[in-house]
């Protein structure tokens, strides 16, 4: 009856929306009925989750949070977003503020993504560098693969510099195109920022985790950094994938990050080169006669 009488007052907007509520208030009776039959107790939960706990390996716990952490950091405080609304006002005026917003993104990730890591290494984990791929490791294969990866990739970059989401993306920083000097300085830079990307990745997340995931780590890797290149051209976001897991193999056969280093920075240069020489040349074409035009330009 009392439910009738409340259904009756539903052409008042306050009560019908209410009543569309009876549903949801039953849900949590139910719901919280069953909590109190079955003897819930906040107390033994929050035992076993410690209990837990204690059967987790702590090296893969610290690599894990410390990824997650050092990741929210660059992304936050030495991103070229924090420069922007922080430190561009500054220097608005000066020429090359835009130079020193990228050099501000690649020093500021060397330093969170690479020495970071380092010291967590040491002094809280205790091990050697070389076994996070700071080492020479199998040199032979190291530089057999990074020459075979380079002979696939540059032409694969010849084709689709020529593509417009390519044109318009490369190089990121547009003033690289009219000045050498200035290409250099921002390449320079990237070759640092490189460094700590392939370290935090192919070294201190895949090394970290080779121990307790196996030939898992190479996938684990992977993902994060392929999520770090959403918002570029698809084409490369999806290669992403492929290089991901190539890099990781690459790290993981060689034991070491150094080639992964000298692959990733020869396709990012061969990247920044070629998509400058285009547009000095104004040569987007793909056959030699493109080929010996924008050598002109060198």
């Amino acid at each position: 009856m009392i439910l009738q009488g409340f259904k009756s007052r539903t052409k008042s907007p306050v009560f019908a929306d209410l009543y569309e509520l009876i549903p949801v208030f039953s849900i949590f009776r139910s719901v919280f009925l069953e909590i109190i039959m079955s003897k819930f107790s906040i107390k033994s939960e929050f035992r076993d989750l410690l209990r837990a706990t204690r059967t987790l390996d702590k090296k893969v716990i610290v690599i894990l949070i410390a990824v997650a952490l050092l990741q929210t950091l660059s992304w936050y405080y030495t991103s070229r977003g924090f420069f922007r609304m922080y430190i561009f006002p500054e220097y608005q005026f000066n020429p090359n503020v835009y130079l020193y917003e990228y050099l501000y993104w690649y020093i500021g990730d060397f330093l969170t993504l690479f020495i970071v890591p380092v010291i967590i290494i040491k002094l809280i984990l205790k091990e050697k560098l070389a076994d996070y791929g700071l080492k020479t490791g199998d040199y032979r294969a190291g530089f057999a693969i990074t020459i075979i990866f380079l002979v696939v990739m540059i032409p694969l970059v010849w084709i689709f510099s020529s593509f417009p989401d390519f044109v318009r993306t490369y190089p990121q920083l547009a003033s690289t195109r009219d000045s050498w000097n200035t290409f250099f300085i921002f390449e320079a830079g990237l070759i640092i920022y490189l460094i700590a990307w392939e370290f935090i990745w192919r070294g201190f997340m895949l090394f970290g985790l080779k121990e307790k995931f196996g030939y898992y780590a190479i996938f684990i890797q992977m993902i994060p950094f392929l999520i770090l290149h959403n918002g570029k051209p698809a084409a490369e976001t999806f290669g992403a994938i492929a290089a991901g897991i190539a890099l990781g193999i690459l790290a993981w056969r060689t034991g070491s990050i150094y080639y992964c280093i000298i692959t990733h920075g020869g396709v990012m240069f061969s990247i920044d080169l070629i998509s400058t020489l285009r547009f000095r040349a104004e040569d987007y074409g793909t056959g030699l006669h493109s080929v010996l035009n924008i050598l002109k330009h060198i």
